[in-house]
């Protein structure tokens, strides 16, 4: 017998562990000619904000060793856009669509969601807590537990969907970030967002990207990514998304270990179109070589 794949986040009910991460994936079409989406527990799509934005300037993206810096900047078309042009297609696929969304306060992110609310096609939020607070002076809301509490709150106030917490890990202590988004009602946790980061370069004496400072992310950030995984799993009951170079099924296994109950694939995407594929393959793989007959049966089982 093939080993049950299937996990739950939230109210969200995936066929296997296997997710994209936001940003790496546009809104899934571009992704279409490579991989057979549908075999995805999940994708979770491009960040979206309330109006379209053009992002960041040029250059957004630098190569690093084992990793990228990017500073997109969330260029996006507006969720109005989205609901008009997107959704149709989220429609047709045979797996759960997860929006990420952002804002600048937190009524936008309130806003945002409560637009989104509802939308066929829709099977969830991400909510992305790196962003700056306009309130309080650029502080990223995921910085203070007081803030990422008050918006994951907001956002459940405003929708039915399940909620789903981006964390970061550019804070002191992840664990009490996690803590009060839970507290505050989300259904769950992706963890994590990138690193933050930047480039110079030494010929030209200036920063690389153009808007100085960036999001590291790949196979460089992956011992760090596991820890937060572990961390977190030890503090909250919620159930994990984990991520941050996802490059092979052992990276993806790593993180199960610690506690993710799914894993969503980044920066691999970018090297191989069909990363999300090879991962799910390889799981599936190891659970029946080494006798598993559930990958529940996994996850966090490195605490044991």
């Amino acid at each position: 017998m093939r080993p049950n794949l299937g996990v739950t986040i939230g109210s969200i009910n995936m066929k296997n562990p296997v997710t994209t991460a936001s940003g790496t994936f546009g809104f899934g079409q571009e992704y279409g000619p490579y991989v057979d989406i549908n075999r995805l527990g999940a994708i979770v799509v491009k960040g979206t904000t309330l109006e379209p934005r053009e992002g960041n300037a040029t250059p957004r993206l630098v190569e690093t060793p084992s990793g990228i810096l990017n500073s997109i900047g969330l260029q996006n078309p507006g969720a109005d856009y989205l609901i008009e042009h997107y959704a149709p297609y989220f429609q047709t696929l045979q797996t759960n669509v997860i929006v990420n969304i952002s804002g600048c306060t937190v009524e936008e992110y309130a806003e945002l969601a409560a637009k989104l609310d509802g939308v066929p096609g829709i099977a969830g939020l991400e909510v992305n807590i790196s962003c700056p607070n306009v309130k309080k002076g650029g502080m990223a809301f995921g910085g203070d537990a007081a803030t990422a509490a008050e918006v994951t709150k907001a956002v459940k106030q405003a929708t039915g969907l399940p909620v789903i917490v981006k964390l970061s890990p550019n804070v002191t202590d992840i664990a009490e970030i996690a803590r009060a988004v839970e507290a505050a009602g989300a259904d769950g946790l992706s963890v994590i967002n990138t690193l933050l980061g930047m480039a110079i370069d030494v010929r030209k004496r200036k920063p690389v990207l153009g808007n100085i400072l960036g999001g590291l992310s790949g196979p460089a950030v992956k011992p760090v990514a596991v820890r937060a995984v572990w961390q977190v799993y030890k503090a909250v009951k919620l159930p994990i998304i984990g991520m941050g170079g996802i490059m092979t099924a052992e990276d993806a296994l790593e993180f199960i270990l610690a506690g993710a109950a799914a894993v969503a694939v980044g920066t691999a995407n970018f090297i191989n179109p069909r990363a999300t594929l090879d991962v799910l393959e390889g799981i599936e793989a190891y659970l029946t070589e080494n006798g598993v007959e559930d990958i529940k049966e996994l996850v966090g089982a490195a605490h044991r």
